[in-house]
């Protein structure tokens, strides 16, 4: 039995078991996952996860409860294990206090999206992994498999959502303990793709031979590599949620307020096609949102709470009014110019450890972890030892953010903590006029 045939299987032996008064919800996630660790260049581990989630909610009026379950994938066991959450939930239900922020969707909407879910060529992708870093000093995850989401409710909304992805995380590590960090990710290996992104690194590991320069604190020309400027979206991520801007939470208060503005140059949108996240979440079907429009605020992420508890008008985002498949809009700058544009400055592929040293001013600190380097005249010059930044979005992707590479790179989550996750972030490279490094 597939994914989906199990997903339908557990939703149709829930109608005949619900009473008149009550209203469900059936959240439902499986992978089949291949996971191959690397170390010093060779596969030294090797294995295959299938697991599948559910969430049953359960609706008595205003009042709600949940239960979460793992299951077998045996139709019959796992009929079983529903129907046992539904009596527990049940004896529960009724003892809670009603919610006042509940606002159900009640359509009985449909949204399926079958992406290909057949596994990418593992074998052929670990040959060329293998072989690309002989003699290299590697260690790495490599991911692969479909991933499949399903929505249901006794109100009639049914959505479904199956796609297959890999990604492919490593490091490079120097004899002197330094490390280049990358990572290659998508649907569909390509091994001219994957052979030109490790030639970058290796070409990055030769210049971590050289001294390592200590800058003094200060404000320099920078450029953001698409991971870099992953980090600091995922930081601002949830400045666009319609709970944290009621409550003065977001990172993007000021500008909201009309208070500060970003670079004309950032256009963000939330889109679904092209992204590897479902089209719906529990609150509905997704909608295409313009986030930012040249560095101005756009819409908001609004859920059913946030709309019933400030007058908004709810637009499907999840519970965490997060964007699940952002896309930053490229600009203009080549990529064979990065260099010679940035002329004299830091080149960063890597943020890490970022956190908000002022959230209402938008500041954010971190460290310039893993292969930093200092450019000289358009040319890669030496690499520069880790630095801690902290600055203002306002600052570096306002009016010093200079150019926007013109090709983004799809960016998919590395996490597998309990699951792999899904999303997808596509972004370009940024180049700043000035960025502020503290220690």
């Amino acid at each position: 039995m597939n994914a989906r045939e199990h997903f339908h299987t557990l939703l149709d032996s829930l109608q005949p078991l619900l009473h008149a008064d009550e209203g469900f919800t059936l959240d439902y996630r499986a992978e089949v996952s291949e996971f191959v660790r690397f170390n010093r260049a060779r596969v030294r581990q090797a294995g295959q996860v299938q697991q599948i989630f559910a969430t049953l909610a359960l609706y008595l009026g205003e009042r709600h409860a949940r239960f979460e379950l793992s299951l077998t994938g045996v139709a019959e066991e796992d009929r079983a294990r529903l129907r046992h959450a539904l009596e527990r939930l049940r004896a529960v239900v009724p003892a809670l206090a009603p919610d006042p922020y509940l606002r159900l969707n009640r359509e009985p909407w449909r949204s399926e999206a079958t992406q290909p879910t057949a596994l990418p060529d593992s074998d052929a992708a670990i040959g060329q992994i293998v072989e690309a870093s002989a003699g290299l000093d590697l260690a790495g995850i490599y991911t692969a498999g479909p991933q499949y989401h399903g929505f249901a409710s006794s109100w009639g909304a049914l959505g479904w959502h199956a796609a297959s992805s890999f990604n492919f995380d490593w490091s490079l590590f120097h004899a002197n303990g330094q490390a280049v960090k990358s990572a290659y990710a998508g649907q569909h290996w390509d091994a001219l793709a994957f052979a030109r992104r490790m030639a970058s690194a290796c070409e990055q590991l030769e210049y971590l031979g050289r001294p390592a320069l200590t800058l003094a604190p200060g404000d320099y020309r920078a450029y953001l590599a698409p991971a870099a400027l992953d980090e600091i979206l995922d930081m601002l991520s949830g400045g666009f949620s319609a709970q944290a801007l009621a409550s003065g939470g977001s990172p993007l208060q000021r500008l909201f307020a009309g208070q500060a503005q970003l670079s004309p140059l950032l256009h963000l949108h939330e889109r679904i096609d092209g992204g590897l996240a479902p089209a719906f979440t529990s609150e509905g079907p997704r909608q295409d949102l313009r986030l930012l429009a040249g560095g101005l605020p756009g819409e908001r992420l609004v859920s059913s709470r946030s709309a019933a508890e400030h007058g908004l008008t709810a637009n499907g985002a999840g519970a965490h009014e997060y964007p699940l498949s952002p896309v930053v809009t490229g600009g203009e700058l080549e990529e064979t110019n990065i260099l010679a544009s940035l002329d004299t400055g830091l080149y960063i592929g890597n943020l890490w450890y970022l956190n908000f040293s002022d959230r209402p001013a938008g500041r954010l600190t971190g460290m310039t972890r893993f292969a930093t380097f200092w450019v000289e005249n358009g040319q890669l010059h030496a690499p520069v030892n880790t630095m801690r930044f902290d600055d203002s979005v306002f600052s570096f992707l306002g009016h010093h953010l200079e150019a926007l590479t013109r090709e983004p790179e799809m960016i998919l989550p590395a996490g597998t903590y309990g699951a792999r996750q899904s999303g997808s972030r596509t972004l370009p490279g940024a180049l700043l006029g000035r960025f502020t490094l503290t220690l």
